[in-house]
């Protein structure tokens, strides 16, 4: 108890630290704890990560217990435990993650006949058009939250008897009143010319001139080649697979965590992208020097999925009633997900026991802190690792086309950003300083 006081636990806390550590104690046969290996550890937190009713916390808890146990016995165990994937993998997807959020509730039922007026149920129909067009969940409460707005705006009325005029005052209010970003209103004026051309069935029009949101020309986060490596080299386990596919593949950080087995191919030394921004699917480039290491990754989850599979466990969450069309498929080995939470969970739609994806916040934790370490003073998220492969792949004499095909953008415009932080950028401009 004193020995985990004094390495930073509270003093409430160490009790309960030290249940965890008698519990694998416990379970050791005896054995001394010098000699327990990683896969000894490993399997054990395996185990605990299945208890039913086990709370995040606690897991993680459990974990950090472990660690200072046999970091205390000087067991060469404690330095070959992925630690990091243990405890941030711990974290659960909630109810309204994106992943999942979709179906967690029905949609709601569209009328037979959309009529002229909405009514209260305003949002239930705009919510039951998109998905009918199998919009984006973050679409969805993007554009429902800016109707629920604009309807507060006009004061809880009937939005069919409102029309142009009023969005554009209300419009107009963001810009001026609310002073939001350019973005930010094109999303709001998207959101309303969808809900009234496509649910109200009366299309706005020109809606003239109005207040507009000054865009600002910001450019994206690049990271030299030394910053990157030096930032890789900070993640450790799982962390820095991933970290290392962001840069070396491009994809965004929900395409990474969201990964299935039966996507990564490699005898063609691709990936394939599924589903990523705009319902897209995209094939990126695999790494030779991630080979390897995802290999040695995928041996260990199988292992976990083999042991799922024995307890009565291992399905996987599949979207759009795929588990229904395929039946056996969500406990295949080829749709588990690259990256699993280390831990089983029950889905809130329907309470089955599932292993989802580690949540996304684990490797933002990782990059932050990888980024402190690192002494890199830029404000690095995990989508600056994306952008540093776009510039290094101009860089690297690629045209612009292709690394619009990777990147899965739809307008070359959007990819020409990248082309204002080249090395060689200021259209080539040498500066006179540099002439003297």
């Amino acid at each position: 108890m004193n020995s985990l006081i004094k390495s930073g636990v509270k003093a409430s806390a160490a009790k309960y630290y030290a249940r965890h550590a008698q519990a694998y104690v416990a379970a050791s046969s005896g054995r001394r704890i010098a000699t327990h290996s990683a896969g000894d550890v490993e399997a054990w937190l395996a185990e605990r990560g299945r208890v039913d009713g086990m709370a995040a916390w606690q897991f993680v808890q459990a974990v950090e217990a472990v660690r200072h146990l046999l970091v205390m016995a000087a067991a060469p165990a404690a330095d070959g435990v992925d630690w990091a994937f243990w405890r941030e993998g711990g974290r659960t997807l909630a109810g309204d993650h994106p992943t999942i959020a979709r179906s967690s509730a029905p949609a709601p039922v569209l009328p037979d006949r959309p009529g002229a007026s909405a009514g209260p149920g305003a949002g239930d129909r705009l919510v039951a058009v998109i998905r009918q067009r199998n919009y984006s969940i973050r679409t969805e409460r993007a554009y429902l939250g800016w109707l629920q707005r604009y309807l507060r705006f006009i004061g809880g009325g009937d939005p069919a008897r409102a029309g142009g005029v009023q969005v554009k005052a209300f419009l107009q209010a963001l810009a001026v009143e609310g002073r939001v970003a350019a973005n930010t209103q094109n999303q709001a004026l998207n959101a309303l010319v969808f809900f009234y051309d496509q649910v109200l069935e009366q299309p706005l029009g020109e809606l003239g001139a109005f207040a507009r949101a000054k865009r600002p020309q910001r450019l994206p986060v690049v990271l030299s080649r030394d910053e990157v490596m030096r930032l890789l080299a900070g993640l450790q386990g799982m962390h820095a697979t991933m970290g290392a596919l962001l840069y070396g593949t491009g994809m965004r950080l929900m395409e990474c965590v969201r990964l299935r087995v039966k996507d990564i191919d490699f005898g063609y030394g691709q990936i394939v992208v599924r589903d990523g921004k705009g319902q897209k699917d995209r094939v990126v480039p695999l790494p030779t020097r991630l080979v390897v290491p995802l290999r040695v990754h995928l041996d260990k989850v199988r292992g976990l999925h083999s042991d799922d599979l024995a307890l009565g466990a291992g399905a996987v969450y599949l979207p759009d009633a795929l588990a229904r069309k395929y039946p056996n498929a969500p406990r295949e080995w080829g749709w588990q997900y690259v990256f699993p939470a280390s831990r089983l969970a029950a889905d809130p739609r329907d309470g089955t026991v599932r292993r989802h994806h580690v949540h996304e916040s684990s490797l933002q934790k990782a990059v932050r802190a990888a980024t402190r370490a690192a002494g890199i003073d830029k404000p690095v998220s995990c989508h600056a690792l994306r952008h540093s492969f776009a510039t290094h792949m101009l860089e690297g004499g690629y045209d612009i086309r292709t690394v619009q095909e990777l990147l899965g953008h739809s307008d070359v415009k959007t990819t020409m950003i990248y082309t204002h932080v080249l090395n060689r950028g200021g259209l080539g401009v040498v500066s006179p300083l540099d002439r003297a």
